[in-house]
């Protein structure tokens, strides 16, 4: 179930390098996404979507152009105030899962909680009950080593939820996994969009990831080539 406006782009660029180094990433985008859904950022290598994707976490600034989240000007906050609206709204899944390695799954679910101040005792049930939800409720005290590759995809994904944003970015989260992982996984994530109504962008090369999403936008060379709605 989709709702009210969630992202509004207009006229977004950003350039890297300078001078005869100089790439455009991004040309002077426009896009509207509304909270509640599961969008598939697709394009091929250099089209921007990676850039796009930063720009729409939070992790970095567009060169000129307006970025809404939620109403607020993205683009006029300084390094701090976009760090409270990543720690707070949104959460992230990678390609390479980026969990501690000699750390448990729960204190890997627990680490975004260190940082808003809640009791041991508060982060446990929280990352217990989101360990939980992505189907791991007895991997609690496995390492990543222990753990099959979608196991440990399913924990970066319990981490990022942790938090109950409303907006999970995931960067090419099945990169790693055979297919039939990848299929398990994309459930899961689906799971999450139509249950909970957790908003989802996920940027990908593969069409059986794409296929999960309600919608599905192409970007080359820097701009919207098509947007697709299922």
């Amino acid at each position: 179930m989709t709702g009210e406006t969630l992202i509004e782009l207009r006229s977004l660029t950003k350039t890297y390098g300078t001078g005869e180094a100089a790439f455009q990433a991004l040309r002077g985008v426009d896009l509207s996404i509304r909270r509640g859904e599961f969008v598939a950022v697709m394009g091929p290598s250099g089209s921007g979507k990676s850039t796009l994707m930063n720009l729409l976490g939070c992790l970095d600034t567009p060169d000129s152009g307006s970025y809404q989240f939620k109403g607020i000007q993205v683009e006029t906050l300084n390094k701090d105030q976009r760090s409270l609206i990543r720690r707070h709204a949104l959460g992230f899944i990678f390609q390479g899962f980026n969990l501690l390695a000699r750390t448990s799954a729960l204190e890997n679910v627990e680490l975004p909680l260190l940082y808003r101040g809640y009791s041991r005792r508060q982060r446990h049930e929280m990352a217990r009950a989101a360990l939980a939800s992505v189907g791991l409720p007895n991997k609690e005290r496995n390492t990543p080593a222990e753990l099959s590759g979608g196991q440990q995809q399913r924990v970066a994904i319990a981490r990022a939820i942790v938090t109950n944003p409303d907006t999970l970015f995931a960067d090419e989260p099945t990169g790693n996994l055979d297919s039939t992982t990848t299929n398990e996984t994309m459930e899961l994530l689906r799971g999450l969009n139509t249950k909970l109504g957790i908003s989802i962008i996920i940027v990908t090369h593969e069409d059986q990831v794409a296929a999960y999403a309600q919608r599905i936008i192409q970007v080359r060379d820097g701009l919207i080539s098509s947007d697709t709605t299922r």
